[in-house]
């Protein structure tokens, strides 16, 4: 059990913990929440032993093996497999064991020793190494990459391999998710439900606390609250303590000034004096309620687009990928990422971008930011389109050196150079306004980008996009660094958004909230995805299933392979019985009917998606606003037609499902 009994933390002349009080169970896994700053990872230093308490007592039982993602970035030759393996400190200990066995010529150490070597896992730990990293979206012919070779954000995830890879009683994860995207995250939640140590996890994604914890600590006023649940029942919860204790606060005012009032009003008269005083002592004695200070709540919105051209963008035949470098020789090919794309994007659409890692989710919105040119294929944008990008990495968009106003100025003039108008204020004292509304007031204006933090790089982005007034908006990973209020703040300017969303993001409740349709980007093109995100996570599951079983049936013997036909015949069920044969043969008699009119709706659906396949190309081609009227009017038509037919579908599925069961 860790304890923490009236303790108290200091960082500088700042107190994190005032008289803090909590008990964590063995197995418990703990969702640690708070507002930026108010001391969750200087929490983790404390566990770790990075930081000491100043007062109270903590205890943490010294037999507990620890496990963290070091935050340091890795700079190795060594294999991506080798690096992981090497975080299994128990495993490197057993190993050091046998060499110092080796060298001793003992025979009972050097048995022992290899005993030990075996116990830890040495026989198995390049393939448990090996199924993290691929878990977390590296390829298979990634696995003998050296670690240099790997951009940031992937060394970051070989860091989390390791720490997934130690052998351990307490697993401190400091916002595990930030540098993975939808399917990796689905396989470490699924990774993480059976861990059967305890855990400890900081971070902003509700739905991954949601999936993987069963307590929750909330930091706040340097004391810490535990919550039985995970993060969407401690909302609840806190609502409810929220409005207990803002009733309590508002009767004791209303005690308090009528104290007051009697006070003021009978402490000079004598015949009055004792009950005035006793009065005073009643107010000195009084335990005061604190009035409820709600976390300081970040708004913004999206100003309505100043046009909406329909379509924003027509891709037809486009080619997506990147240029040959510079270095390479004459005449070498670009490579080629996403290919034969037609599609179009719609005024008022929101879409959501799926695809694994590496399929080319980013470089189709980079594409359509202009950030790559084509390599192939047409880009035709509708007159007066005003895209607004958020990029992956926000420096790739922000300069380190310059600070906040200058990054406005600049925006400023590159819009004035272009012929925009923005209709957004463009005077120095104006634009100092303009991002207070972002959080950022007095110094923080001159404060150099570089210094600042990944979630105060992400609101300048957010800050200089909304000053544009787009109406198409690239959104790739906005919500990395973001805490969960500036993540409800931007989900909210979202929806009320009047112009065109294409998200990329592993923010599921983002996603939830924002996007409509989602199209997949896999296997080199890209297509409509039919489905809900709950429907991309099975997806998911069952891609990881089915590639496991081909792997397994791979490397199963010719041996066994062959005995399996002989093994079915011989476990055939007998044949049944003749009454069991009339009842199938009424049964499937009085589902006829049903199944004949599911095969309609199947043709009839199969025909409407043709037909709106045609109008989606119709509205793509340069065509006269009459024609274009009627196309979008028959598109809205077959939409509802389709809706229609889905809910009918399902009705007759479940139907036919009752009756077989």
């Amino acid at each position: 059990m860790i304890t923490l009994k009236n303790v108290v933390l200091r960082r500088g002349a700042k107190v994190i913990l005032d008289s803090a009080s909590i008990n964590l169970n063995p197995g418990e896994k703990v969702g640690l929440v708070g507002r930026n700053g108010a001391g969750k990872s200087s929490l983790f230093a404390m566990l770790n032993g990075t930081l000491h308490e100043d007062g109270g007592e903590f205890y943490i039982p010294a037999q507990w093996r620890m496990s963290q993602v070091a935050q340091d970035m890795p700079e190795t030759e060594q294999s991506a497999t080798s690096y992981v393996i090497e975080g299994d400190i128990v495993l490197q200990a057993a190993q050091a064991e046998v060499d110092a066995a080796d060298a001793s010529g003992d025979g009972d150490r050097m048995a022992h020793a290899y005993m030990d070597l075996y116990d830890a896992g040495a026989h198995d730990a390049p393939a448990r190494a090996q199924a993290l990293i691929l878990g977390l979206g590296f390829k298979v012919s990634e696995l003998d990459n050296p670690v240099n070779s790997f951009s940031g954000g992937w060394r970051m995830r070989l860091q989390l391999a390791r720490a997934l890879m130690c052998p351990s009683d307490l697993l401190l994860l400091d916002e595990p998710t930030n540098h993975l995207d939808l399917d990796a995250l689905v396989w470490l939640e699924a990774w993480l439900k059976r861990y059967q140590g305890t855990m400890l996890v900081i971070s902003h994604d509700r739905e991954f606390l949601d999936a993987v914890t069963d307590v929750t600590v909330h930091i706040e006023v340097a004391k810490l609250t535990r919550y039985g649940g995970n993060y969407s029942k401690f909302e609840d919860l806190r609502a409810e303590q929220m409005a207990l204790q803002q009733g309590a606060y508002a009767k004791q005012q209303e005690k308090i000034a009528h104290l007051q009032k009697f006070i003021a009003r009978f402490k000079a008269k004598a015949s009055k004096a004792k009950q005035a005083q006793s009065r005073v002592k009643a107010l000195d004695r009084m335990e005061k309620v604190a009035p409820l200070l709600a976390e300081a709540d970040f708004t913004f919105e999206f100003k309505e687009p100043a046009n909406l051209p329909n379509p924003m963008l027509s891709m037809q035949n486009a080619y997506f990928g990147y240029p040959a470098p510079e270095e390479a020789p004459e005449g070498t090919p670009p490579t080629v990422i996403v290919q034969n794309v037609n599609k179009s994007v719609l005024a008022g659409q929101r879409i959501g971008i799926l695809g694994a890692n590496g399929q080319g989710k980013s470089t189709l919105v980079k594409t359509v930011a202009r950030a790559l040119a084509p390599i192939e294929g047409e880009m035709l944008e509708g007159k007066g389109l005003n895209i607004g990008y958020f990029a992956q990495q926000e420096l790739d968009v922000l300069r380190p050196a310059d600070n906040p106003l200058e990054h406005m100025i600049r925006l400023v003039k590159e819009v004035t150079a272009a012929g925009k108008i923005s209709g957004q204020p463009t005077r120095e004292q104006d634009l100092r306004s303009f991002l207070g509304q972002f959080n950022f007031g007095g110094d923080m204006v001159k404060q150099a980008v570089g210094s600042m933090s990944g979630g105060e790089k992400a609101r300048l982005v957010l800050c200089m996009i909304v000053w544009q007034r787009p109406n198409l908006l690239l959104l790739d990973e906005p919500t990395n660094h973001l805490d969960l209020a500036t993540r409800e703040a931007l989900s909210m300017a979202l929806n009320e958004f009047e112009g065109t969303v294409m998200l990329v993001s592993h923010d599921r409740a983002l996603l939830r909230a924002v996007c409509d349709e989602f199209w997949m980007v896999s296997h080199g093109g890209v297509a409509p995805f039919d489905g809900d995100l709950d429907d991309y996570q099975r997806y998911l599951l069952d891609e990881s299933k089915r590639q496991r079983e081909e792997s397994k049936k791979a490397s199963a013997t010719p041996a066994k392979q062959k005995s399996e036909p002989a093994a079915k015949a011989s476990s055939a069920a007998p044949a049944p019985a003749k009454d069991d044969a009339s009842l199938r043969k009424q049964r499937a008699d009085s589902l006829k009917p049903l199944k004949k009119e599911l095969d309609q709706i199947d043709q009839k659906m199969q025909a409407l998606a043709a037909e709106r396949g045609t109008l989606e190309t119709q509205l793509a081609a340069t065509i006269v606003a009459a024609e274009m009227a009627q196309a979008g009017r028959r598109l809205k038509a077959l939409e509802a037609e389709v809706n229609q037919l889905e809910e009918r579908w399902l009705e007759l599925t479940e139907q036919i499902e009752t009756a077989m069961a």
